[in-house]
């Protein structure tokens, strides 16, 4: 939400100074409105004298007035406007008597105006400062309403930030439970040089994890060579049973998606396809621009699986990882402007389809 503004700095980000241009040229354009006026109808210049002081004084009032109802505006409503209408009319009262004294002191000497000509002066002068009192409550009620709204939007945000930064540290702990086994497994089988290269492997993929803050987006481009670094390690592991094939247009390669969004679902591959079969599976990673989406498809050729209510053998419920948690980050990415579909052949192998808007940097500093 924004204020309302004066070229590009918000004219009400100062709210004293605002109200200090608004009161000084409201009444500056009374007195003059009132003195034009009074020269036009052929009243004479000294017509000015007593609109000076009729002007002086509603300035005066008003001020007096703004101070009672900064007390009053975050009060009950019914104090609010039961006090400011008793306000209202008191001022009003003192307004109309001073007009009219400095028009029979200044301007017609003598001449007292009474019965319906001074009920006519208390009922215009009752009206003006009704309307500085509803402009004076509108403005700050749009302006609490704003910093409500505001609020709300930053704590909105914080919140979505907080559940994406709780979504990516679920996989960390999970990735390095598997690692650091397998690790163990060549420290025991004395393979001391695959245990230090997969070190190697893991430091450089968990410095990567470090520098990217858990709510960052990355490039496309770059998730890519971080989910190779992960494969790197994993073929440790598996060695041949372990295929990745990459296809990525180099158009798509600017987009950008939260970091390490892609990695459970490789992780899943591994687990439901590579782990099972003897001889392995492969393991593909598309990536294409799509007028103005980036399709991005992990398939393998896994056994068949068995699809259940939450979509797939693959969910890894015993995690908590995986497409769950994939899904749920593109959900507090993109809300419902992105598409995530799971699709298992019956033959074997097993695919996952996300399609996110196209962004960049450049495009992201521009909104």
């Amino acid at each position: 939400m924004t204020s309302l503004g004066l070229g590009s700095r918000p004219f009400f980000t100062d709210k004293n100074r605002a109200f200090w241009i608004l009161q000084s040229s409201g009444w500056a354009g009374y007195f003059l409105l009132r003195a034009l006026g009074g020269i036009a109808n052929a009243m004479g210049l000294l017509f000015i004298v007593p609109t000076a002081l009729t002007t002086a004084t509603g300035y005066s009032l008003t001020l007096l007035m703004a101070s009672a109802y900064r007390r009053l505006i975050n009060q009950r409503p019914v104090i609010t406007w039961s006090t400011s209408i008793i306000i209202l009319v008191v001022a009003s009262a003192a307004f109309s008597s001073i007009e009219v004294w400095a028009h029979s002191t200044f301007y017609r000497q003598g001449e007292v105006p009474g019965g319906a000509q001074f009920l006519g002066a208390i009922l215009l002068d009752f009206s003006l400062l009704a309307a500085w009192s509803g402009l004076y409550y509108g403005i700050n009620f749009y302006l609490l309403l704003e910093e409500q709204g505001n609020q709300m939007e930053r704590l909105e945000v914080q919140a979505s930030s907080a559940q994406l930064a709780m979504l990516r540290y679920q996989l960390n702990p999970h990735f390095l439970f598997n690692t650091l086994n397998s690790i163990s497994t060549l420290v025991l089988l004395k393979q001391t040089d695959r245990a230090n290269a997969m070190l190697s492997r893991l430091a450089a993929f968990l410095r990567y994890t470090l520098i990217n803050k858990p709510t960052a987006q990355v490039m496309l481009a770059q998730e890519i060579e971080t989910l190779k670094l992960y494969l790197e390690i994993e073929k440790m592991r598996f060695e041949d049973r372990l295929r990745p094939t990459f296809v990525v247009d180099a158009a798509a390669e600017r987009a950008r998606l939260p970091s390490l969004l892609l990695q459970p679902l490789v992780e899943n591959a591994i687990k439901y396809a590579v782990t099972p079969k003897e001889e392995g599976a492969d393991i593909n990673v598309e990536a294409r621009l799509i007028g103005d989406r980036v399709r991005i498809i992990v398939s393998d050729t896994g056994p068949a699986q068995n699809m259940g209510n939450e979509g797939a053998a693959h969910s890894v419920t015993s995690t908590g990882v995986g497409l769950v948690n994939t899904r749920d980050r593109l959900n507090q990415a993109y809300g419902a402007d992105h598409r995530f579909d799971i699709q298992s052949d019956p033959q074997g192998g097993f695919t996952v389809i996300i399609e996110i808007p196209f962004q960049t940097e450049a495009s992201k500093e521009a909104a």
